[in-house]
C-alpha cells in the first residue's frame, strides 16, 4: 500500500477498477438487494478492523467527532447501497453504476445549500448534459431499452445519488486527517451494516446467503469495500481534480464492460448515448473544480454508488 501511495495515479486507477466490479458482483451474488448491502459491509469489518488497529497504534485513538460523523455517514451509505442494488435489478449493473455518478451534481447542490459553497461554472454547465443523459437512459424519448424497468431504474439511480451525496458530505466533515483511512471507513461500514440489517428486515429482504452467494459477497467486500476505498481515498488528495475525474471514470466504464462480458447486459444504442452524456457531464462538472474541493472520500460510487 505504501508503494501505491507514492504513485497516486496508479492507486486511483486500480481503486476505480476494483469498485467497477461491485455492480456485477451484486448480480452474481444473486441475493436480495438489502442482503447484498449487509453482506458486503459485514464481511469487510474484520479486515477494516485490522487496518484500523494498525493506524491507532501509530496515531492514537480516532477522535470522537470523527467516529460520530463516520457512523452517521454509514447510515446514508446503507441507504445508498440498498437503493443502488434495487436499481441494478431494474436497469442492470452497468447503467445503474453510471446513474450513480449523478451524485456529483447532488453534492454540488447540497454543498451550496448547506455549506455555502457556491457552484462553479463547470457544475452549472453540466446540468443540461446530465439531464439529457438520464432521459436517454430511461427511454423516456421512446425506442427499445435494456432492463426490466428502465424508468424505475433511473428513479432509483437518482435516489441512490442523493443518498450517496449525503454520505460524502457527512464523511467529508469528519475526515480531515489524511493519515487515517481505515478508521473512518471502519466506523462508516459498521454503521452501514447495522442500518442495512434494519432496512433488510423492514423490507423483508433479509435472507441467509448460500455458500456460493457468500463467496461473491466476500469478493465484493474485499475488492470494493476495503481495497478499492483505501486506494482511492489515499490517492485523491494528491491529484489534480481534472485528472481524478478522468481516472475515476474507469469505474462506470469498467462496470459497463464487465456487465456486458460476464452478465450479457446489452444496453441499446440510445442508452449508450445517454451513458456518454452522463460521463461527459461528470467530467464537465469536476474537471474545472478548484483543487481545494477534492476530498479523500471517493467512493462505490466518485464516480459511484456506491
Amino acid at each position: 500500500m505504501e508503494r501505491l501511495r507514492r504513485r497516486p495515479v496508479l492507486a486511483a486507477l486500480l481503486g476505480a477498477l476494483c469498485i467497477a466490479f461491485s455492480g456485477p458482483l451484486v448480480r452474481l451474488a444473486d441475493v436480495a438487494p438489502a442482503t447484498a448491502a449487509v453482506g458486503r459491509c459485514l464481511l469487510a469489518l474484520p479486515f477494516l478492523l485490522l487496518l484500523s488497529r494498525h493506524e491507532e497504534r501509530r496515531l492514537g485513538a480516532l477522535p470522537r467527532r470523527t467516529r460520530e460523523l463516520a457512523a452517521l455517514a454509514g447510515v446514508f451509505f446503507a441507504v445508498d447501497l440498498v437503493l443502488w442494488h434495487h436499481a441494478i435489478d431494474q436497469v442492470g449493473a452497468g447503467l445503474a453504476t453510471v446513474l450513480g455518478n449523478l451524485q456529483v451534481l447532488v453534492v454540488g447542490v447540497l454543498a451550496w445549500w448547506l455549506l455555502g459553497e457556491r457552484p462553479h461554472a463547470g457544475l452549472l454547465a453540466s446540468v443540461p448534459v446530465l439531464l439529457v443523459g438520464v432521459t436517454l437512459v430511461s427511454g423516456a424519448l421512446g425506442g427499445e431499452t435494456y432492463g426490466k424497468d428502465p424508468e424505475l431504474g433511473v428513479l432509483l439511480g437518482l435516489a441512490t445519488s442523493a443518498a450517496y451525496a449525503g454520505f460524502l458530505l457527512v464523511l467529508r466533515q469528519g475526515s480531515k486527517d489524511l493519515r487515517r483511512l481505515a478508521g473512518p471507513l471502519l466506523w462508516a461500514t459498521a454503521s452501514a451494516s447495522l442500518t442495512g440489517l434494519l432496512l433488510a428486515t423492514a423490507l423483508g429482504e433479509l435472507e441467509l446467503p448460500s455458500w456460493r452467494s457468500l463467496l461473491w459477497l466476500l469478493v465484493m467486500a474485499l475488492t470494493s469495500q476495503v481495497v478499492g476505498w483505501m486506494l482511492i481515498s489515499s490517492s485523491l488528495p494528491r491529484l489534480p481534480a481534472a485528472l481524478t475525474s478522468v481516472l475515476l471514470l474507469a469505474q462506470p466504464v469498467g462496470s459497463m464492460a464487465i456487465g456486458a462480458l460476464l452478465l450479457s447486459e446489452a444496453p441499446t444504442a440510445v442508452q449508450y448515448a445517454g451513458t456518454a452524456c452522463i460521463l461527459a457531464g461528470v467530467v464537465l462538472a469536476t474537471a474545472t473544480r478548484p483543487r481545494a474541493a477534492v476530498v479523500p472520500l471517493a467512493p462505490e460510487k466518485v464516480p459511484v454508488a456506491a
